[in-house]
């Protein structure tokens, strides 16, 4: 029997999330918003984190981070659910044809496009609350990813690489929070977020090996589908560009023991690199979320350095 849309469940969603247990009438938003798929929130919140234990390399952690880092959570999970759901929006023809994504509340006629829309602007309040409460430096800059996530579904129709949009667009959180800080953005800032760019670039590209078939189909363009049978190389040679570019940032503002806090993160990019396969679509999902880990270990390197101890 064919499960009633309400009810559809995703191909993607994290098996037995609380999603799915969730009352019916409220399930296809929180799926529009991906909570049964929860490392995205990891994805766009580390980035803040992880810059701002960078920016506080040097001076150390104060206790006004703690507010900062609650801020950067709740924007996060505003904010991807926002985009997540703008996405699904401009895109519902495109995953009604793909296998993973037919199931998504769009598609599946769990929700109206005028509901989603509607659950669109209440996240979107949620995000515009998070960033009145931050300094007024930091309010323009976090302004300035506005028409990078408004673009962002467009990319995949235009460009071979939507996934380096999407890294400029994820990543940004690291200036927000450098600007949060210290009022200013410095070079270690942005040699941070090229580094995280890349990551994403890479993490991304090994979570499109999923719909390779699909996305031929349909025209959707991709990093995976341009690097083909080479894509474990080409992976190989982001990620290890994202570990340069991390450790320089750790040099700068920390010294060599900044270099040696990225050697776990670095280790882990290694591993999956090593793993990834284009003929191995389930493997790519578990490698695309075990970055949660490999963002954490990068947070846990430099606020080792920065703690107050």
């Amino acid at each position: 029997m064919t499960e009633p849309a309400a009810h559809a469940t995703p191909a993607d969603a994290v098996r037995g999330s609380w999603v799915l247990r969730s009352p019916p009438a409220i399930r296809p938003y929180l799926q529009l918003s991906r909570y049964d798929r929860p490392v995205g929130f990891w994805l766009l919140g580390l980035p803040c984190i992880i810059g701002l234990a960078l920016a506080r390399a040097q001076t150390g952690f104060v206790a006004n981070d703690a507010l900062l880092g609650l801020l950067f959570a709740i924007g996060a999970i505003a904010m991807r659910g926002a985009g997540c759901t703008y996405n699904d929006i401009l895109d519902r023809k495109i995953d009604a044809k793909v296998a993973r994504t037919a199931l998504r509340p769009l598609p599946s006629g769990a929700v109206t496009t005028k509901q989603a829309w509607a659950w669109l602007l209440i996240q979107c309040g949620i995000g515009l609350g998070v960033l009145l409460c931050l300094p007024d430096f930091a309010k323009l800059v976090a302004l300035g990813a506005i028409p990078m996530v408004a673009l962002y579904p467009l990319m995949k129709r235009i460009t071979w690489w939507p996934q380096v949009w999407l890294g400029l667009t994820f990543n940004w959180g690291v200036l927000v929070a450098a600007a949060s800080v210290r009022g200013s953005i410095e070079t270690p800032d942005l040699v941070l977020y090229a580094g995280l760019v890349l990551w994403t670039l890479g993490y991304d590209t090994i979570y499109a090996i999923q719909d390779l078939e699909d996305d031929a189909l349909v025209g959707v363009k991709s990093t995976a589908r341009r690097f083909g049978s080479a894509v474990r190389p080409a992976v190989s040679v982001i990620y290890a560009a994202c570990i340069i570019l991390c450790a320089a940032a750790g040099y700068l503002a920390g010294d060599v023991m900044g270099i040696i806090v990225t050697l776990p993160f670095a280790l882990h990019l290694v591993q999956q690199a090593i793993r990834t396969d284009a003929a191995k679509g389930a493997l790519a999902l578990v490698l695309f979320r075990a970055n949660r880990d490999a963002g954490v270990l990068l947070f846990a390197g430099w606020a080792f350095i920065a703690a107050p101890f």
